[in-house]
């Protein structure tokens, strides 16, 4: 029987970080090659939450999934801890109900519906979703959406997390509200996290380094050390200076 997360935080070692060296890789569309990344290199130690932020098109989604195995490079290195993605949408399975969307990962790799649901209902109530886990997806908030999305993509059992814009489809007021949820539940169960954002705000808020990306082809230009602690309010002046510093870097007026 393949052995899910434990209750209690895990131990996790430097060989559980990332390290990606002056990657290149490109694509043939069409109407041509496309360089999407460019001589990019970022690293994420172990239990650090790294943000990547960029303009759209910069490279941003395929830097997760080579940090993923689902991409190779054309050049250059990447080096890291097994890795599973949560994509921008939360692609629940409609017919499915919000436990049995949780456990997906875990009966991918053999395990049977009632064992995972065994295993994922304990995290649907810490998730505050108990009073839901029979519920399809259609029935449920965006909010609550993603948190299944997420919880699916922590039962994947894998030391690294690619998270690529996880509350970007979020109205305003819920977006703040899982960003807190989110900070919470990595606090008290630690991952590798690699946290692609256009929300330079959301990326001071939760994360301990954030990586600025140029456009395409993408490469990093910046990086800006987060040392404030956590949890941190976004109307703190310290707050706000990182977020203009990561305007800045990104080359947008404020």
């Amino acid at each position: 029987m393949i052995e899910a997360p434990p209750k209690e935080p895990r131990e996790l070692n430097a060989s559980d970080g990332v390290r990606v060296e002056l990657v290149s890789l490109g694509f043939t569309t069409p109407r041509g090659r496309v360089e999407a990344l460019a001589g990019m290199s970022l690293r994420a130690d172990a239990h650090e939450v790294l943000a990547v932020v960029g303009p759209s098109g910069c490279g941003k989604t395929t830097l997760l999934e080579l940090i993923c195995g689902l991409q190779t490079p054309d050049t250059g290195t990447v080096h890291a801890a097994p890795a599973a993605l949560m994509p921008q949408r939360d692609l629940l399975l409609p017919w499915l109900s919000a436990i049995d969307n949780a456990g997906l990962a875990l009966r991918a790799r053999g395990v049977t519906r009632n064992e995972a649901r065994k295993v994922a209902a304990p995290w649907l109530e810490r998730f505050g979703l108990a009073p839901f886990e029979h519920t399809r997806p259609a029935e449920l908030s965006g909010g609550m959406r993603q948190r299944v999305s997420f919880l699916r993509t922590l039962l994947a059992g894998k030391p690294v997390l690619a998270l690529d814009e996880p509350f970007a489809a979020l109205d305003a007021i819920t977006r703040q509200e899982m960003q807190g949820w989110l900070a919470h539940v990595l606090a008290s169960e630690p991952r590798t996290v690699i946290l692609v954002t256009h929300d330079v705000e959301e990326a001071v808020m939760l994360a301990d380094r954030v990586v600025v990306m140029s456009p395409r082809p993408g490469r990093t230009v910046s990086e800006i050390d987060i040392t404030l602690p956590k949890p941190r309010r976004r109307t703190d002046a310290s707050v706000v200076e990182l977020r203009e510093r990561a305007l800045a870097a990104l080359g947008a007026d404020t």
